[in-house]
């Protein structure tokens, strides 16, 4: 019950500062005549549809990859349930946090070792930043960083969104590479650095625990290390399509609200959204997505930001709101489960079998 309420706090509290500024947003932007011309007609509900399509698409391309991980010992209904539950906790935690951090808790429920399920966490936070690092590159190939960065807005303000983006861009190189070579070169180097932490005084009661942690962990690194080239191919291909897929959700919508707005623009600036987003301090990114969005997309659409915020209230109910209210349906049963699991009659030694590498 506790654990429930919890979550119930942390579901309140992303919504409240979400609707805080887009409340305050529409005091100050709102237009009633901009609003009446945007185009309600058959042409922008097939938009708002293709909107939806994405969002399908990113799921499951969410779900293949945790198949993939999981070497297709989940079943795709179990693979979709944790993919679920992640969005639901990156709806309610910083972006700094994210809801892959706690994916290896999803999947232990499922009957994944946690050791082996913190492997699988790692090499998604890897696929996740490898995307990020090889599209970076590619996007401003084809897309200037003129057009990228020049929004309408204070000239302070287009810096702070530039710096801030090479900067975050900066860190995802950085933790690539550890990780990289945490997988790839050492495979014990992040064991051997949880062992070092379990040290600590303070730590020491959780010593076993951690040793065992770190020896599934490096396990199912060194299994999934050797994979064939065509596995990972598959993986990061999953990865593609579902950062692709996100991305698009909004290039959808810019069809239902302005045909004249470059898409490749609008592609490009969701890439620059969605890095800035990693590091958002508040859940979910709740207030800073849609002030965000509705700045730096207001030049695309004629320069009238009531439209945007519009544009932004949609992007943010495909995006997070729809995956809280899914959260809130699929969570009470996890919870309910995750306890029985750890109930007297502790079944972790049957869990673990589920899952052989």
């Amino acid at each position: 019950m506790a654990k429930t309420s919890g979550i119930i706090l942390k579901t309140i509290a992303p919504v409240v500062i979400g609707l805080a500024v887009v409340a305050w947003l529409f005091a100050r932007e709102f237009s009633i005549e901009a609003f009446r011309s945007i185009p309600l007609d058959g042409n922008a509900a097939g938009a708002v549809a293709l909107a939806v399509m994405c969002v399908v698409v990113r799921q499951c391309g969410l779900t293949w990859r945790f198949r993939l991980l999981t070497l297709e010992k989940l079943t795709w209904w179990k693979c979709l349930r944790v993919s679920l539950l992640c969005d639901f906790t990156s709806a309610i935690t910083p972006g700094t946090a994210g809801g892959s951090a706690l994916s290896m808790v999803f999947l232990k429920s499922e009957g994944v070792p946690l050791g082996r399920g913190t492997a699988i966490m790692l090499i998604t936070m890897l696929l996740d930043n490898a995307f990020f690092v090889l599209a970076c590159p590619l996007i401003f190939l084809f897309i200037s960083g003129g057009e990228i960065f020049a929004f309408s807005g204070a000239g302070a303000f287009q810096m702070g969104v530039r710096t801030a983006f090479w900067i975050v861009y900066g860190g995802i190189c950085a933790v690539s590479l550890f990780l990289v070579f945490g997988i790839f070169v050492n495979p014990g180097i992040i064991g051997g650095m949880v062992r070092w932490v379990f040290r600590l005084r303070l730590l020491r009661r959780w010593r076993a625990g951690a040793e065992k942690f770190t020896s599934d962990m490096a396990l199912t690194g060194t299994t999934l290390r050797h994979r064939p080239a065509s596995w990972w191919g598959l993986a990061f291909l999953a990865t593609a399509l579902t950062w692709t897929a996100r991305f698009c959700v909004v290039n959808s919508l810019f069809l239902a609200f302005s045909y004249a707005a470059p898409q490749t623009i609008v592609f490009a600036r969701q890439f620059v959204v969605w890095t800035l987003l990693f590091v958002s301090p508040t859940p979910g990114g709740s207030g800073l997505s849609e002030w965000l969005f509705t700045n730096y997309y207001g030049d695309l659409l004629g320069g009238d930001r009531s439209v945007a915020l519009v544009l932004a209230v949609c992007w943010r109910l495909l995006t997070y709101y729809l995956f809280l209210i899914i959260g809130a349906f699929i969570v009470p049963s996890w919870i309910r489960k995750s306890i029985s699991r750890s109930g007297p009659s502790d079944t972790s030694s049957q869990s673990s079998s589920h899952i052989e590498q």
